[in-house]
């Protein structure tokens, strides 16, 4: 016995006698509406004009039907769903590590990275590191990523307090919404 094959994603619209309900809303090739009719009327029209009947919205009552070529209706359906696709964005953190005591210019760099980040719309997570004897001079760390929090404060908010985790100081700073 063979495997049922998976559903397709085409497949979740009903095609010319696939279409089950006994009464249905037909809308022809131009967009007009024929109004209700059997099922068997309407597959005849859409065979009439050498078309498919496709089921639109079968949760209507009657559902919606149209008169088109169906083909053509998965072409533009799969295009209209890259372009939802396309303008969707996917947040992702980013991560800048820090140590106590770095130098002026490479904060600097890293500043810039992370505003980067920011432009883009990601997330951007601060830690900074404490090794040995860094532990007892945590305020070092804490200034140094207020400041770094300050800097960047005209693209990003701080997201949540700073954290400490064992030798790892951290917080996230999310980006500004965009202005229209």
């Amino acid at each position: 016995m063979k495997p049922r094959p998976k559903s397709r994603p085409e497949a979740e619209h009903r095609i010319n006698r696939a279409v089950r309900a006994p009464k249905v809303r037909v809308i022809d090739s131009e967009g007009n509406q024929l109004g209700v009719m059997t099922s068997f009327d309407a597959i005849k029209l859409a065979e009439q004009a050498k078309l498919d009947l496709v089921e639109i919205s079968p949760n209507a009552h009657p559902p919606v039907c149209k008169i088109i070529d169906y083909g053509k209706f998965r072409y533009s359906q799969a295009k209209r769903d890259k372009e939802q696709k396309k303008l969707q964005h996917h947040t992702k953190v980013k991560e800048v590590k820090l140590k106590p005591n770095i130098d002026e210019h490479d904060l600097q760099v890293k500043v810039r990275r992370a505003r980067d980040f920011l432009n883009k719309g990601d997330k951007v997570r601060l830690t900074c590191q404490f090794r040995g004897r860094e532990m007892a001079h945590q305020d070092i760390g804490m200034r140094l990523l207020e400041r770094f929090c300050e800097e960047v404060s005209d693209l990003g908010q701080r997201e949540a307090p700073l954290k400490q985790m064992g030798r790892m100081l951290s917080t996230v700073i999310a980006p500004l919404p965009k202005k229209k």
